[in-house]
């Protein structure tokens, strides 16, 4: 289990080139390494915009002080093995769900359904809220990784699929869907689907061979993953905000003087605002270029995005509970979002 092999000691990699070990043994850092997932393209891929920025902005401001080496495409292995790598060795990473939550299980309380009417809405509930600074703690506490900004990777949620136009909850019956993580799986099973937890890398795949009928994500992600040539539909039921998380190796991070840290920092502030710019003024051509490329795209009605938000919600909540995570967490963020009437 990813919690057990975390527990260890962390070691740092022999293979890692440009560290060295300082007096007091922190580090030393010269190029830093930045993972994440999907292809190093700048007209498909929102991480790789901001990553990219974020690498030059970092150079500049630290006079190369601090140089950052890209690996996109997941080169440097799966989501656990990326936040293995941030634990142990000084290096960033931009983690999804499936990497964050083995660590910090309360992570899920932020995709709860319909939680952000906007993107100010989610934006101000990361940048601002009491419950997400209390994630952050945590996952510094339990596993010497400091979490360093939310990364919009292309608007918020849609469902694909190959079968059917999906409108309404009901239309889901019966249908089959890759899961990102156990979160994704309890939302379709509220929906009458099923869902299956398969990797981002063998997603294309499962939806053209019928191991899965359909998905769910950003336009982004679906015009990265070439995912219009074997999906049909694309409802646009904007039921989650769609993020990742830059991550870095905390012991790393502290071994920095007061200003090579604050010209660090302030990088990462100045590529998170820039991308969530650009990833803004994209949403409606993504959607509408999937639309050039076939897809059929479903607008539901204000009556069928309150039945999936009444369907969704209490669902979603109960699993939270069923997974252990404690009320309090649930709470913080409700109160965030500014939907504390969920608590009654």
């Amino acid at each position: 289990m990813l919690f057990h092999r975390f527990a260890v000691k962390p070691l740092i990699s022999a293979c890692l080139i440009g560290y060295a070990l300082q007096a007091g043994s922190v580090f030393a850092a010269t190029t830093i390494n930045l993972s994440y997932n999907g292809a190093p393209d700048p007209e498909k891929n929102a991480v790789h915009v901001f990553a990219t920025n974020l690498k030059e902005l970092v150079e500049d401001k630290t006079n190369n002080e601090i140089e950052i080496q890209l690996f996109p495409n997941s080169m440097l292995g799966s989501e656990e093995d990326r936040m293995e790598q941030t634990m142990s060795t000084p290096m960033l990473n931009v983690a999804s769900f499936a990497g964050v939550s083995p660590l910090v299980d309360e992570i899920f309380v932020s995709a709860i359904p319909f939680l952000f009417d906007d993107f100010d809405a989610a934006r101000s509930f990361f940048d601002e809220g009491e419950y997400w600074q209390d994630i952050s703690h945590a996952l510094h506490e339990r596993a010497g990784i400091d979490m360093l900004a939310v990364v919009e990777e292309g608007g918020f949620l849609a469902f694909t699929n190959n079968k059917v136009p999906i409108t309404h909850p009901d239309d889901f019956a019966g249908l089959r869907f890759r899961a990102m993580d156990p979160s994704q799986v309890a939302l379709y099973e509220a929906f009458g689907a099923s869902g299956t937890p398969i990797p981002w890398t063998e997603t294309y795949m499962a939806l053209r061979t019928g191991v899965a009928d359909g998905q769910m994500n950003p336009p982004m992600y679906i015009i990265l993953g070439s995912l219009y040539e074997v999906q049909e539909y694309l409802t646009l039921a904007n039921i989650q905000y769609s993020n990742q998380f830059l991550v870095g190796n905390s012991e790393m991070i502290a071994s920095w003087d007061d200003d090579l840290r604050d010209a660090f920092l302030e990088a990462v502030a100045e590529a998170n605002h820039n991308a969530r710019e650009h990833n803004e003024t994209q949403v409606d051509a993504r959607i509408a270029h999937l639309e050039e490329l076939g897809m059929e795209v479903i607008r539901p009605s204000e009556d069928d995005l309150t039945a999936f938000r009444e369907i969704g919600q209490p669902a979603y909540l109960t699993w939270l509970e069923e997974r252990g995570i404690e009320q309090r967490w649930i709470d913080m963020a409700l109160e965030d979002a500014g939907m504390s009437d969920l608590l009654d």
